[in-house]
């Protein structure tokens, strides 16, 4: 018996098939999930078969859905196909204001391959039930679950009668679905086999059991806080084939809920009221002088502009303290120290240009080879060297000045030459060695 009321809650829609071309007819009940999917192979006799015989038609097929003479469907109604090699679903919970008022969806297949469409038509006929509302509702998230697997029948009557062994109800109907990409969810990656969750509505007609209960203890709603699985015990019935986010499980006992009244405003029939005939101005237009807006637009800002800029000038130029002023205002202790380090200044640059540098050492002989005397330097002390190159030329070839030196055996002498340079016109000696046997 519990596998009848389980089946018998799964019967949400009743699908009436006339000849081919006609209308489809389905009866779902108010406050019921009504499901209805649109089957490729329905659709594939409306297209011509494929070139050779015997060949298998696999025909990429889409629907389009819409309420016959509006460009989208009702509001209670959401269409999911996921590609063009697989089934479209309609599905969505009627309300009570849609009792009596048939619906009817344009279907239009289109067929990727020859590019031809086929036209149906399915009339919804919602009807009335004395069950609804069902006053205890609970929503579920499942996050192993995508939309279109859950709207399998298979696949809802496993968890209605998971959720019928759980809270035991006499009557147990599934309310709506939705995505939890509807939800404002994020498309999960592809790895691991990652589901986008579903919540599944159902409604009972008996108070929530201690199993369902359990969530709103205290324990595990801290558990919940930091992002922890809660502790159920009736999970476990559940686990096999559905993973629930028992954090997100929402409990509404529609009997306390108080009812909010909205004083919506009376529609109108959508028609304009007469006011008249359209009169449209006359072909000639009088003309028009268009000398104060340019005054207003050019004339005006060019003249705050001039303004702006004769003051600028006046301030800049005519406005100078100068040097005179400057140095009035300064105190005289300042401007005696100023002078002094700009005498410093320019006696260092013209001590620096007039500099002198003594010759090194180990470039003048220094004293005679064979007196021991000392030989003082051949060129004058106060001749200014700082424009002297740094590598010198031997060019200018004028005196030579040779120097005896005793040799260590007999009595043989040999000469030492130094000769007289100039370099840009600077008198300078090197020690040049040459042995000349005496």
């Amino acid at each position: 018996m519990a596998l009848v009321g389980v089946f018998a809650g799964l019967i949400v829609a009743v699908t009436i098939l006339c000849e081919s071309h006609a209308d489809r007819n389905v009866y779902p009940s108010a406050g019921v999930l009504f499901v209805h999917v649109l089957e490729r192979e329905y659709f594939k006799g409306e297209f011509p078969p494929y070139p050779k015989a015997g060949d298998s038609s696999n025909d990429p097929i889409t629907f389009n859905t819409n309420l016959k003479g509006y460009p989208d469907r009702p509001g209670w109604l959401r269409y999911i196909q996921r590609t063009s090699h697989s089934d479209g679903v309609l599905y969505g919970s009627p309300t009570a204001e849609h009792v009596g008022k048939p619906t009817i969806i344009e279907i239009t297949a289109y067929n990727k391959r020859t590019f031809e469409t086929a036209r149906h038509n399915l009339v919804i006929n919602i009807m009335s039930t004395e069950e609804f509302p069902l006053p205890y509702q609970a929503e579920f998230f499942i996050k192993n679950m995508n939309i279109e697997e859950m709207l399998a029948s298979e696949v809802l009557g496993d968890f209605l009668g998971a959720v019928k062994n759980v809270w035991q109800p006499e009557r147990l109907n599934a309310i709506n679905i939705t995505s939890a990409l509807d939800r404002g969810g994020r498309v999960p990656l592809p790895i691991n086999d990652l589901k986008e969750g579903v919540y599944v509505m159902v409604g009972a007609d008996v108070q929530f059991s201690s199993c369902l209960r359990e969530v709103e203890s205290p324990q595990n709603q801290l558990r919940c806080s930091q992002e922890m699985e809660p502790v159920i015990s009736c999970d476990k019935k559940f686990r096999a084939q559905f993973h629930i986010d028992w954090c997100k499980i929402s409990l509404v006992d529609i009997t306390k809920v108080v009812p909010v009244h909205s004083n919506r405003p009376d529609r109108g029939t959508g028609v304009l009221p007469d006011i008249g005939e359209y009169n449209p101005p006359s072909e000639s237009l009088k003309s028009r002088d268009y000398f104060a807006d340019f005054l207003i637009t050019l004339a005006v800002p060019s003249a705050v502009a001039l303004v702006l800029f004769i003051i600028l000038g006046y301030s800049m130029c005519c406005r100078r303290e100068g040097v005179e002023k400057r140095n009035m205002q300064t105190p005289d202790i300042q401007l005696v120290h100023h002078s002094s380090i700009q005498k410093s200044t320019k006696e260092l640059r013209s001590m620096s240009k007039n500099r002198e540098i003594s010759w090194p050492l180990s470039t003048l002989p220094v004293f005679h080879p064979v007196s021991g005397e000392v030989v003082p330097p051949i060129h004058p002390d106060n001749y200014e060297t700082t424009s002297m190159p740094l590598m010198q030329t031997q060019t200018n070839l004028q005196s030579q000045i040779q120097i005896p030196q005793q040799q260590s055996s007999g009595d043989n002498y040999c000469m030492s030459t130094f000769r007289r340079l100039e370099v840009n016109g600077i008198p300078e000696e090197r020690k040049v060695a040459e042995a000349l046997n005496l």
